[in-house]
């Protein structure tokens, strides 16, 4: 345990627990976030927080009543968001972009039955087979990215490899302008942070990235469905009748949705393999020495990384969860983030294990019906991008802490220093 650790474990068991505001963001940011939900796992598990910058929310921090949530659509609605909004920054983000420029709901935030309707829309882009034909063009893309980068020089992998894998791989999945494919990223990034945090300078430029975003993607909708069909994201909107005239509010929703979705799980977990696996050099050894677990690996980083630490539901009636009577309209926050460490259901849950015997026992990609559309897209990735590592590097160092991103929903790396070194 660090310094900091040790001293934010003090501060929240010195805390009176009505007070416990498990979403408060510096936590996220300086990693001292675990001794938040060790405590509620151990004394509140189902827990009220009565007054935040989110307004009022409940926390599901143990596995079996987050699953008792997240498997029960019927009572606890997506509709008004996923994610827990920060007040004021909604307000300010109101005032400089409106509605139709921040986007509308995108396919995950719908309830059944037009959730499933748009989701099976962009699900064959998504399937095994498709995914199939495009491994060997994503194979060549991580090899050409992991044969660029500087030997025995200090460069940032978040930049060189995390993002521009992912960016690689929404271009093709988008059928988007290859030589424009940074600009995937980097809306995502804009996106999802707040003025002073990631690229986002003020509350205009933001305003400014998303109407640039919208209206590229609204150029792509227009030549798609004016065209042949394809088998790109946007082809198979554009032309699946459940989707083919939804209003362009929700397009945009289900744009960012899938921009974000795809680059965020991807990203952050390329970034915390490198990191974990140098934080746990047994584990690393191991790694090197049989490759086969490389696929272990990865469920095993996405389970303690956990690159979305929370959704969110809205309760439709009075539900009883965990002892505690949650009522109509009130939100309600699983965090995946806790679950995944839930000493319940997990052996030496903050251990980084990569050959566990059921490596893919997380909680990451949620479940029910709004489980990750894009979880085999991701694993495709990830698995390739390791697979070209073993076979060039026997070793990458981190050389410096990360940076962590300033949220406490996308959990993940906004720099990360490395140094692959010279061979003898």
């Amino acid at each position: 345990m660090t310094i900091a650790m040790k001293v934010e474990a003090e501060d929240v068991a010195a805390l009176p627990l009505e007070t416990l505001n498990p979403a408060r963001v510096d936590r996220f940011s300086n990693d001292t976030i675990w001794p938040v939900f060790e405590r509620l796992r151990r004394e509140d598990p189902v827990h009220f927080t009565p007054d935040s910058e989110y307004g009022p929310y409940w926390s599901i921090t143990k596995w079996n009543d987050i699953m008792a949530v997240d498997t029960n659509h019927e009572a606890f609605s997506s509709a008004e968001g996923i994610g827990l909004a920060n007040l004021a920054n909604m307000a300010e983000q109101e005032k400089v972009m409106g509605q139709r420029r921040r986007g509308g709901a995108g396919f995950i935030t719908m309830d059944e039955p037009e959730h499933s309707q748009a989701r099976k829309a962009v699900s064959p882009t998504l399937a095994p087979s498709n995914l199939h034909a495009m491994s060997p063009q994503v194979r060549e893309r991580a090899g050409q990215i992991l044969d660029s980068l500087p030997i025995g020089k200090e460069f940032d992998w978040v930049d060189l490899v995390s993002k521009e894998l992912t960016a690689m791989t929404l271009a093709t999945l988008f059928d988007f302008p290859f030589e424009k494919r940074r600009k995937l990223p980097w809306w995502s990034d804009m996106i999802m942070n707040q003025p002073g945090h990631g690229p986002v300078e003020s509350w205009q430029q933001k305003g400014e990235a998303m109407f640039e975003c919208f209206g590229a993607f609204t150029e792509l909708w227009n030549e798609r469905v004016n065209g042949p069909p394809g088998n790109d994201l946007i082809s198979m909107l554009a032309h699946n009748p459940a989707t083919r005239n939804m209003p362009m509010e929700t397009y945009q929703g289900n744009v960012v949705l899938l921009i974000v979705g795809g680059n965020d799980t991807t990203r952050n977990t390329i970034s915390g393999s490198v990191y974990a696996l140098n934080k746990n050099p047994d584990q690393y050894a191991k790694l090197r020495a049989n490759p086969e677990l490389v696929l272990p690996m990865i469920s095993e980083t996405i389970r303690w990384q956990t690159p979305l630490a929370h959704m969110s539901r809205v309760a439709t009636r009075d539900v009883e969860i965990g002892g505690k009577m949650i009522k109509k309209g009130d939100r309600v926050v699983m965090w995946y983030i806790s679950g995944n460490r839930d000493e319940t259901m997990i052996d030496d849950p903050n251990a980084y294990i990569i050959d566990r015997e059921r490596p893919r026992q997380h909680m990451s990609f949620g479940f029910g019906v709004h489980r990750c559309v894009g979880n085999r897209v991701a694993e495709m990735q990830l698995t390739i991008i390791w697979e070209e590592i073993l076979k060039r590097f026997p070793e990458i160092k981190v050389v410096g802490e990360p940076v962590l991103n300033y949220s406490a929903f996308v959990h993940g790396y906004e720099s990360l220093p490395v140094i692959i070194p010279t061979r003898n």
